[in-house]
């Protein structure tokens, strides 16, 4: 059984400086060590250094991919842009997710350890991170719908009870990094969809220009200078909290009736039903490609008997030579060929004629058993 690991790591809030990459460079002397990365690959031996070290010190992001169905994502996050009480509440459905704090920060780490699933022989960890990373500024900015896709495991393995309700109404739209988490944690691509539905009484927030240029405006000046500020020294996190105060003033707005959440049953039976539609749905395309290949068989079929019936007695004087080649090819061939005969005789009503020529083949060919088997194991 072979073996594969992958590896990978971004620094996003502060790029790695020679120091850095010469003590990264001594856990590894083959990974690949640039100011932002760290990617490297093992077919055998393992990886000296330990990733939660490595994400306190210098990363930002981990992503880790073995080919016995171990999957890992870590995010480092600033405290004070992190809910994690809310968190907590919600990972209580879960055994994929954990919060540990690591100075001003906190790593969340997300591991399916690939238990009860069937092994995969090789598995390509590369391109997983670049599609993951965008979470992270979501998740900065306040957008909960990763910790949804959290939740929805705990719906999915039957942790939630049936009237456990949603944390949020629904998780549309559902953009790449949803998708790709979705995947790479092999959550339920049905409980996913019903997930993504909005229920029909949850409008879309308005995140037009206009509306976020409305919520700007009324900010203090104090408080836009101190925006502007933090950009200027170059705080990573300045645009994170801005679009999460934009989103939490538009999340205010209108005076709306709160959008009814849905429970960890209706979304269960909603997966069950869009399950059902998939598979009948792809059951139709089988059926149809079927009666596509049967019509496709049976017009060549027509054709190969009209090139046959058009040839007369010269396909058995065919069927003779096949035969004569005494050899395996040949006796398929010449098989075929009758079988075709007994097909146009069938058709034209001659089969007491095809059954004296087809006699007399057999006695005359009565030494080649393997011809002979052939012919008796005929449709």
């Amino acid at each position: 059984m072979s073996e594969y690991q992958y590896y990978e790591f971004q620094a996003i809030d502060r790029p790695l400086d020679e120091a850095d990459r010469a003590a990264l460079r001594r856990l590894s002397s083959r990974a690949q060590i640039t100011a932002t990365s760290f990617t490297n690959e093992y077919n055998y031996g393992d990886f000296k250094g330990d990733p939660r070290q490595l994400m306190t010190r210098w990363f930002d992001l981990h992503l880790y991919v073995a080919n016995w169905g171990t999957r890992r994502f870590m995010m480092r996050l600033p405290k004070r842009l992190f809910d994690r009480n809310r968190f907590d509440a919600l990972m209580m459905a879960t055994d994929l997710a954990a919060v540990t704090e690591a100075g001003d920060n906190l790593i969340l780490d997300i591991c399916d350890d690939g238990e009860d699933r069937e092994y995969v022989d090789w598995e390509d960890g590369s391109g997983w991170l670049g599609a993951l990373a965008p979470l992270r500024a979501d998740l900065l900015s306040g957008d909960w719908r990763l910790p949804y896709l959290l939740w929805l495991t705990g719906v999915e393995n039957g942790n939630l009870r049936d009237e456990a309700l949603e944390p949020l109404p629904g998780i549309a739209p559902l953009n790449g990094g949803l998708q790709a988490f979705a995947e790479f944690f092999r959550i339920d691509g049905d409980l996913v969809q019903a997930a993504a539905e909005a229920p029909k009484d949850a409008r879309s927030q308005d995140s037009s220009s206009a509306a976020v240029r409305a919520v700007i405006s009324k900010m203090s000046e104090s408080q836009k200078t101190d925006v502007l500020l933090r950009l200027a020294e170059g705080d990573p996190h300045v645009a994170a909290e801005l679009r999460g105060r934009v989103r939490s003033a538009l999340s205010r707005r209108g005076g709306r009736k709160p959008p009814t959440l849905r429970s960890a049953s209706e979304l269960r039976s909603r997966a069950e039903a869009i399950r059902e539609d998939r598979e009948r749905a792809a059951a139709e395309r089988r059926r149809a490609e079927r009666l596509r290949r049967e019509r496709q068989q049976e017009q060549a079929r027509r054709a190969r008997l009209a090139a046959l019936r058009r040839r007369g007695a010269e396909v058995w004087r065919e069927v003779e030579a096949e035969v004569e080649r005494r050899n395996a090819s040949g006796y398929d061939q010449a098989a075929s060929l009758i079988s075709d005969l007994r097909a146009l005789a069938d058709e034209d009503g001659q089969m007491a004629d095809f059954s004296n020529r087809l006699n007399a083949l057999r006695q005359r060919h009565e030494r080649k058993q393997r011809f002979l088997e052939r012919l008796n194991h005929l449709p």
